[in-house]
């Protein structure tokens, strides 16, 4: 066998070098694209619609006091808006269930006014931004000119929480209308409060764009 020269050695090698810096790049690169493509703010509620009625940030609130908690048999309170997109029929929300939690207290015989919306455990300013994602859709009676203010603050929780109800996951939750009827819509469970990251001289050091 022919051996290399020096020259015919070192471009051997440096195309070597440079493959393998690509191939490493590469992987990087593609490690941050799967994972940000299907990464979701686990502290976002879900939403859906049926018939005039549409839900918007259905999620479970995470546990603020000690009367909440999301431990099996616990009780967690439920935070939704609901906009009703008939401006001349009201409806009902006759009551939600969910295969993880015993019962849904709060939620029977709800009415949502025509063109009018309920609200349950949302501060004041996230309700208005929910019923905004779909005020423009409800259509305007004609001569109408201002609406009155029509949300309803309700107080709804999930008791007896099953297994499965852990922070940063979703729990299949069905309301049921009285005129819309059924939808089901995959409620998401706060992850709670952002920590603090805490570094020290040990902690590793983190290359931007890794």
């Amino acid at each position: 066998m022919t051996a290399l020269n020096a020259p015919t050695r070192r471009v051997a090698t440096a195309l070597a070098l440079a493959a393998g810096a690509a191939l490493t790049l590469s992987a990087c690169g593609a490690g941050q694209i799967s994972q940000t493509a299907t990464q979701v703010a686990a502290i976002n509620g879900n939403g859906g619609n049926v018939g005039q009625i549409a839900l918007r940030n259905v999620h479970v609130i995470y546990p603020n006091s000690e009367e909440f908690s999301l431990e099996p048999g616990g009780k967690a309170a439920l935070g939704f808006s609901i906009v009703n997109l008939d401006p001349y029929t009201a409806d009902t929300l006759t009551g939600i269930s969910t295969d993880f939690a015993a019962a849904a207290t709060g939620a029977d015989a709800l009415t949502i006014p025509a063109g009018g919306s309920v609200v349950a455990g949302l501060p004041p300013a996230e309700a208005a931004e929910a019923q905004e994602l779909v005020v423009d859709e409800s259509p305007k009676p004609a001569g109408d000119e201002e609406e009155p203010d029509t949300s309803v603050p309700v107080a709804v929780e999930l008791t007896g929480l099953k297994e499965g109800v852990r922070p940063g996951l979703t729990i299949p939750v069905t309301f049921t209308f009285a005129e819309a009827g059924d939808v089901t819509i995959s409620v998401p469970v706060d992850a709670g409060p952002v920590l603090e990251r805490h570094e020290s001289d040990k902690s590793p050091v983190v290359a931007e764009g890794h």
